[in-house]
């Protein structure tokens, strides 16, 4: 089976039609580099957190990410992509197991909370079969706003933005925005309650 080239008018690297949220493969070589060098510095982020090196995780995770807010702290292990694209507001709590998938950019406000094993999905894959197993992929942004609290094991899909103190419940799986100041649970997280 041939693979058809989906970008022969198109003379930008992956990187560069990914960074546009455009279409891409992933296969681009400063891509890879940029993974490998965010898995070792989530690594060296736990690896001190588990030393009591305070200070040290906090300078892997600052180069790690996009910006990290002050006061904000982020329990290990975190997986990402590629880290650059995470940002991450003042004085928000981030529990163990956080999976940012930041292909696009995920910004998370501040003062919020975010439950343990919680993930933050931007990458999207195409419906029609043929471009999927050409492996084109492409990503929408994530934005949560100040105050929201995401209870553990929530799943927020590509493209979300999610309101100012708004909660979601544990387990919940979020695949379109929510409004400021209300309740969200199930899946897909529907709203239950306004917060006043």
């Amino acid at each position: 089976m041939t693979t058809r080239d989906h970008f022969a008018d198109d003379p930008r690297t992956n990187r560069e039609r990914m960074l546009a949220g455009d279409l891409y493969i992933a296969d681009d070589p400063e891509n890879e580099r940029l993974a490998r060098r965010a898995f070792a510095l989530a690594d060296a982020c736990y690896r001190a957190t588990v030393a009591g090196d305070d200070e040290a995780a906090r300078q892997a995770l600052t180069e790690l990410l996009g910006s990290l807010g002050e006061g904000a702290y982020v329990k290990p292990p975190l997986a990402v992509d590629y880290g650059e694209n995470v940002h991450i507001g003042a004085r928000t709590f981030v529990n163990s197991n956080l999976t940012a998938l930041d292909v696009a950019r995920i910004t998370i406000g501040e003062d919020c909370q975010i439950g343990p094993n919680v993930q933050l999905l931007t990458p999207t894959h195409p419906v029609d079969p043929e471009p999927r197993r050409d492996k084109l992929e492409a990503a929408l942004p994530i934005v949560l706003g100040d105050n929201v609290w995401l209870g553990g094991g929530v799943i927020v899909c590509p493209g979300v933005t999610i309101g100012d103190n708004t909660v979601v419940g544990a387990g919940s799986v979020v695949v379109r925005d929510l409004p400021a100041n209300v309740v969200a649970v199930g899946n897909p997280a529907r709203v239950v309650r306004e917060i006043a």
